[in-house]
């Protein structure tokens, strides 16, 4: 895992940067600047939009005596999402976007899900239940 995260941080921002100066030459450095200020308006927005509906929604299922795991799983890949377009490059406006809108957050998370369920049963990940 820790060799996928350093891979990770290596290629992303070398992919980031070559998108930038690919953008700067096609559409020029300004237009590309206010791109990557607009994502990062458009993303806070979104996310804060999304998030306050994963809270209701869990405070929902909470009060009915429900266990909100769906909204909270909403509420991971809106936070995910969220943090992926506030950092500047389109890469990760990509993965943001794909993460904060409903109809294919459903694909984040079942694979989040799936990390879930394989951490739970390798004993990487541990729930505790207090009642």
């Amino acid at each position: 895992m820790f060799r996928f995260l350093l891979l990770l941080i290596i290629i992303v921002p070398a992919i980031e940067i070559t998108l930038f100066i690919l953008s700067g030459q096609v559409i020029g450095i300004w237009p590309t600047f206010l791109l990557i200020i607009l994502t990062g308006i458009v993303g806070a927005w979104l996310t804060k939009r999304q998030g306050l509906q994963a809270i209701r929604l869990a405070q929902l299922q909470a009060q009915q005596g429900q266990i909100p795991s769906e909204a909270i799983i909403d509420g991971i890949c809106i936070l995910v999402g969220g943090i992926f377009l506030l950092a500047p490059g389109f890469l990760t406006d990509i993965i943001g976007l794909f993460m904060l809108i409903p109809q294919t957050r459903g694909t984040a998370k079942a694979l989040l899900q799936k990390l879930f369920h394989r951490m739970i049963q390798n004993g990487s990940f541990i729930f505790i239940s207090r009642r």
